[in-house]
Formats: C-alpha cells, sequence, structure tokens
C-alpha cells in the first residue's frame, strides 16, 4: 500500500482578510484551522505536520487534543516555502510521498484526500501530482518521496511552484469534478461567499459526503 503523509501549512498572517486571524473563522461550527486539520486527519493520511508561524501559541489552543504534530516556524515571515521545508523535516515516519496541503481550503473532504492518495498511487508516471479543476492548478500537490529530499537539498527559494514550471515532465494531473480543489479563503469576500455556498450554516456541522 502507497503511504502517504500530510503537511499543513498554517504559518501565515492572512493579511488579505483584514485584521481577522482568516484561521480562527467558524466553518461548520468549528475554527477554519481545527475544521482542516480535522478533515485530513479523517482521511487516510500516514502522518500529519502542522506548521505554525503567525499567532502560534493561538493556533495550538485551537488544535488541542488533536493526533497531529504541531511545529513551529521560526522563519514563516521568509515565505511559504520556509514552512514546507520545515514541514517536510519534521515527518518522522517513512513515507512514499507527502501531501503539501493548505489551511485555507474549506471545500475539501476526507473524500477529495483519499482520492489524491489514490492516484498518486495509481500514477504512471512522475513524481509530482497536480489536481486540476476545468483547466484550472489546485491544491494539495503529492511529492514523491524523492522530490522531499530534493527540495529540503535545495534552499527555501525552490518552491512547489517553481519546481512544477521547471520540471513538467515529472508531473502528472488529476481531474477533480468539484472546485473544492480550487476554492480557497483570503479575503472576506471569499468567507462571504463560503457562507453562501453553506447556506449561512457555517455554524453547523455538514456531514461529509
Amino acid at each position: 500500500m502507497t503511504r502517504v503523509s500530510g503537511i499543513l501549512l498554517a504559518a501565515g498572517e492572512s493579511r488579505r482578510m483584514g485584521a481577522t486571524n482568516k484561521l480562527t473563522l467558524p466553518v461548520d461550527g468549528r475554527p477554519l484551522l481545527r475544521h482542516a486539520v480535522e478533515t485530513l486527519l479523517a482521511s487516510r493520511l500516514r502522518e500529519l505536520v502542522v506548521v505554525l508561524g503567525h499567532e502560534a501559541d493561538r493556533a495550538k489552543k485551537l488544535l488541542k487534543d488533536v493526533n497531529a504534530t504541531l511545529v513551529d516556524n521560526e522563519h514563516y515571515r521568509e515565505g511559504q516555502m520556509s514552512s514546507v521545508h520545515c514541514g517536510l523535516a519534521a515527518l518522522a515516519d517513512p513515507c512514499d510521498g507527502v501531501m503539501i496541503c493548505l489551511s485555507d481550503q474549506p471545500l475539501l473532504t476526507s473524500g477529495d484526500i483519499d482520492f489524491l492518495i489514490d492516484a498518486f498511487a495509481s500514477r504512471e508516471r512522475g513524481s509530482i501530482l497536480v489536481p486540476t479543476y476545468r483547466g484550472r492548478r489546485g491544491n494539495p500537490i503529492v511529492l514523491a518521496n524523492e522530490q522531499r529530499a530534493a527540495i529540503l537539498g535545495g534552499g527555501r527559494n525552490l518552491g512547489c511552484k517553481r519546481l512544477i514550471e521547471r520540471n513538467p515532465d515529472l508531473v502528472t494531473t488529476v481531474e477533480i469534478d468539484s472546485e473544492h480543489v480550487v476554492f480557497d479563503l483570503d479575503t472576506p469576500e471569499d468567507y462571504a461567499e463560503l457562507q453562501r455556498r453553506l447556506g449561512g450554516q457555517s455554524r453547523e456541522r455538514r456531514a461529509t459526503p
């Protein structure tokens, strides 16, 4: 069985959301950060590392008692790739691939995560799996273990996006039949759209399809 571990990037300052730390916004009755973590823990990911930075102590309170490894990225202001490095270095269990997850994709379900794990396991080529929706590149992506070593050895400026763009021959794309992989929360307008989609019920949990 293909073993895939996960890294959840949750260190950013969410400046485009204004004064509110978006990871505290309620989604299905839980703060967005806890919603994201519980979604991943309900999947078949082997191990989960959550990378914290901005307001790390506050984030830790939101994740009290979760079965995940929490690590602090002291260099989070240097950009997302510093958190990727931090998360990759913190993984402890052997794995065949690593899923790089964002904390602001509230429509993702554990079923979506398992679908990507299966797609990674059954791919015929490449060492990077990228989900797409109607031709748009989405997240999370999955990196084969050899790419983990390449990123850790390549400096913080390599970047997953740059890795994908520079090595198209290594990339396998998989089309997803929903926009879960391309919808994220960056602005108050995005959160209002999420509220609309959930029918104003963000404080109540929905059953996962």
